[in-house]
């Protein structure tokens, strides 16, 4: 019997130790990653290749040498950015704001130091239904016995957008009603009709408009060029081993985010576009356009939100990763990815010709001095019009022209990097943009060539799209 015994034993002793690591280095076990593509994204395969001018300068503005450089992986979004997906941005703005105002006048209404009966919050008639919500399962609040009031202002989960207290958890359960005649009660028409929407002598053509000035969208970015520079003096390195000092290189960014409708009119004088200035942004029929009238400014808020709003769906999902942060794309990824390929190539499609064999025009620019038409299009059209290059993208050359992340600088390519090229300076104003636009000549059209314009300004012509870095280096990403 004690042999048996002794034998169980033996046994649980083995496979016992075989589970664990033995004294070896196994490392933190996790599930295999497998990169996500996400939707309206196409992976652009990291490589090198000849950045800027491999034919002749006809402008003579020496801005672009030819730079062999080396890009990583990425994302990149096969259409510019359009008014509907710019849309789905101002109104979860919107809708947040709506219920920050709400949830604040709910707790007047209520009382300070005072929290909502099961009842009271179940009422439909009555505005106390979006009072801050509750959350005693959240570990990171204080205990029950605090007030909804000062748990509003204490929840950890911080909102991106404009409020006088920056930490709070608003109701999202319930749906808001924006039928005037659906109001529950009074204080909700007060809040919408008196803080959200214009009074009713301000309204276009008669129809409800909301006060775009209060849409404002806040969030916090971290500064790596001035970390970087800190990092460089020896008192900064000396203090960050004390105390933690990367604090002080995140800043607040507070913008409004409504395009400017208003430059349909101020990019021409002298001309009647009154018509896409009214309708543009905010009408069906131009959803699928790219969305204009946003600086550089706003398209980083832009790739902000779009990150905050795929990630916080994840954390919703067990078992979900975080994903890498959507951006605005380098100068030197832009052109790569608008050369699709293609080595020293004049135009996406390659080149030099800016019609196809059956004399179509292969992208919306302005052909002739006055005519704008020539290739089918006025203005702008849709996203996804002509021909992808090899890599997918539509309209990389024409339609709009596309904010960039970089800082422009003429001598640029002289002293930047040849891995990951990228000028970033915040004290520069002066952001390139690339691809030309539907009101340029071909020339701006080229894959090589170089413009700019001022980050807090926005032009009837220029928008954007957005890039995420690639996770991971696996081989089968890289060109051979």
């Amino acid at each position: 019997m004690k042999k048996i015994i002794y034998a169980l034993i033996a046994i649980v002793v083995i496979f016992g130790c075989s589970r664990k690591n033995q004294g070896e280095l196994i490392g933190v076990k996790a599930k295999k990653f497998f990169p996500e593509k996400p939707l309206g994204m196409t992976l652009i395969k990291g490589n090198s290749y000849i950045m800027g001018m491999a034919d002749d300068d006809i402008a003579q503005i020496h801005n672009a040498p030819p730079k062999t450089v080396t890009v990583r992986s990425f994302y990149m979004d096969e259409t510019e950015i359009t008014n509907g997906e710019y849309r789905q941005f101002v109104n979860w703005v919107r809708d947040s704001i709506a219920r920050d105002m709400l949830a604040k006048r709910a707790i007047e209404q209520l009382g300070f130091g005072e929290f909502p009966t099961e009842e009271q919050l179940d009422d439909d008639k009555s505005i106390i239904q979006f009072y801050p919500k509750y959350d005693p399962e959240n570990t990171d609040v204080a205990d029950e016995e605090k007030s909804g009031y000062q748990l509003y202002q204490e929840e950890s989960d911080v909102l991106g957008y404009d409020g006088d207290d920056k930490n709070y958890s608003l109701n999202f359960d319930i749906d808001l009603i924006w039928e005037r005649e659906e109001y529950p009660d009074l204080a909700y028409a007060q809040v919408m009709e008196d803080s959200l929407f214009l009074p009713k002598d301000q309204w276009y053509n008669g129809q409800r408009t909301v006060n775009t000035k209060v849409l404002k969208y806040r969030y916090h970015w971290f500064n790596s060029e001035k970390f970087r520079k800190a990092l460089l003096r020896p008192s900064f390195r000396d203090s960050s081993k004390k105390y933690n000092t990367r604090k002080k290189f995140f800043k607040e960014e507070v913008l409004k985010i409504y395009p400017d409708t208003t430059v349909w009119i101020k990019d021409f004088s002298y001309s009647y576009n009154e018509p896409m200035h009214n309708d543009y942004f905010w009408h069906r029929a131009f959803s699928d356009y790219p969305v204009v009238g946003v600086s550089w400014h706003q398209a980083k808020a832009f790739a902000h939100w779009r990150t905050k709003y795929k990630n916080d769906y994840n954390r919703s999902r067990k078992n979900k990763p975080s994903v890498s942060n959507f951006r605005l794309p380098t100068e030197a990824e832009w052109e790569y990815a608008a050369r699709g390929g293609l080595q020293s190539a004049t135009y996406p499609w390659g080149g030099p010709y800016i019609v196809n064999d059956r004399g179509c025009f292969l992208a919306n620019f302005k052909p002739n001095r006055g005519d704008y038409a020539a290739d089918m299009a006025l203005y702008t059209v849709e996203a996804e019009s002509y021909e992808p290059n090899d890599y997918g993208l539509y309209n990389m050359a024409g339609n709009v022209a596309e904010w960039t992340e970089s800082a422009y600088d003429k001598g640029a390519y002289e002293f930047v990097s040849s891995i990951n090229p990228n000028l970033s300076s915040v004290l520069n104003n002066r952001k390139v943009v690339r691809g030309g636009s539907w009101k340029d000549v071909a020339y701006f059209l080229r894959v090589s060539s170089r413009d700019l314009e001022y980050a807090d300004s926005s032009r009837s012509y220029i928008g954007f799209r957005t890039v995420q870095d690639y996770l991971g280096s696996d081989e089968n990403q890289i060109n051979n």
